[in-house]
């Protein structure tokens, strides 16, 4: 039950700012606002406030949300001024109107990690050796602790999350190829090829045997550039699972919907709140991310229909760009049915 309850709350909290940057710029460019909604199906309750527009809803299924403004798709309501309608306005209060959800949902991701780092301490983000296990592919390596990694099979690395990424991604059934700089300032080069383990269930898995350093570091300039580098790492590490879904590199069956992400709150909570507020920081990074691929019905896509229109000085048919939105919203619909499957499939 507190699962669910914290489920609810964590994507309620990421959809409600990321809508909310869509509500505020709006309201502030003048444009008229049927609906302020946090999540989709029935309406569970609603309110208007006075000398107000808007109804303010929360509906069913807390897996989404959406703010209605006039003149953002097909233009068919008369009685909304044209003055307040969202295409009549300037190009740059568009794109603000628009992106200002993704900006949210990056700023809360930003603070909600400061916060955290600030409170318990944070690790260091740098892809330094802090643990090898004995008798592990790595000690029998030669790595030691204290080396940074530089590389890994070429690729630049910067971050752990880099190191971690990088060896998912990799051929696991073959030697990795590393560059570390010893504590010395040595260079050298190093190939690890992974135990392979099987559990109980045939579950495979890779161990390496190494380990970042687990001293917590605790003040403002900690907090403050642990919450940097670690939004630039998950921004980074989504560019490169996007490229290797679109490469085939990964498949779809590695991707998590809503019950995925239910699992994972439980596993997460496990950890207290300070492992609820990473993976808080860490979705909404992601929506926001997601948020600004330009595919039909993501706000990359409308801000990529807006600078269009700026360079061409033309408007895009309104019956089109709904047509399109809408198939995006099918596709997307289709990709969530198939994962969601997956996701319960996992659970048998």
């Amino acid at each position: 039950m507190l699962t669910l309850i914290y489920f609810i709350l964590m994507l309620g909290i990421i959809v409600f700012i990321h809508e909310l940057g869509h509500f505020f710029w709006a309201k502030k460019s003048g444009v008229y606002c049927y609906e302020f909604s946090i999540g989709f199906g029935p309406k569970l309750f609603s309110f208007n406030r006075k000398n107000d527009e808007t109804l303010y809803c929360v509906r069913l299924i807390p897996i989404g949300g959406y703010v209605a403004m006039a003149g953002e798709e097909v233009d068919d309501d008369k009685t909304v001024p044209k003055d307040k309608k969202m295409y009549n306005k300037p190009w740059y209060k568009k794109l603000i109107i628009v992106l200002a959800g993704v900006t949210n949902n990056f700023i809360l991701g930003f603070v909600v990690l400061f916060i955290m780092a600030l409170c318990y301490g944070s690790y260091t983000t740098k892809p330094v050796i802090g643990q090898v296990a004995e008798e592990s592919a790595s000690e029998k390596a030669g790595l030691e602790v204290g080396d940074q990694i530089i590389s890994i099979n070429g690729k630049r690395i910067r971050t752990w999350d880099d190191v971690t990424l990088t060896l998912t991604l990799a051929d696991n059934e073959k030697a990795q190829t590393l560059v570390v700089e010893t504590e010395s300032g040595e260079e050298k080069e190093i190939k690890i090829k992974p135990e392979k383990v099987e559990d109980d269930e045939g579950n495979v898995s890779y161990a390496y045997g190494m380990g970042l350093d687990s001293t917590r570091y605790h003040g403002i300039k900690n907090a403050f550039s642990y919450a940097t580098s670690k939004f630039g790492s998950t921004f980074n590490s989504m560019i490169i699972t996007i490229k290797a879904l679109v490469t085939g590199d990964i498949g779809l069956s590695a991707l998590s919907g809503p019950v995925g992400i239910y699992t994972i709150v439980g596993q997460q909570s496990k950890a207290g709140l300070e492992g609820l507020l990473y993976l808080l920081a860490y979705l909404s990074i992601n929506v926001g991310f997601i948020n600004l691929i330009p595919f039909p019905a993501f706000d990359g896509y409308r801000a990529l229909i807006i600078i269009i229109e700026r360079i061409t000085k033309k408007k895009v048919n309104a019956k089109v760009d709904a047509i399109i939105n809408n198939i995006g919203l099918l596709l997307l619909f289709a990709l969530m049915i198939f994962i969601t499957a997956k996701d319960i499939l996992r659970l048998f």
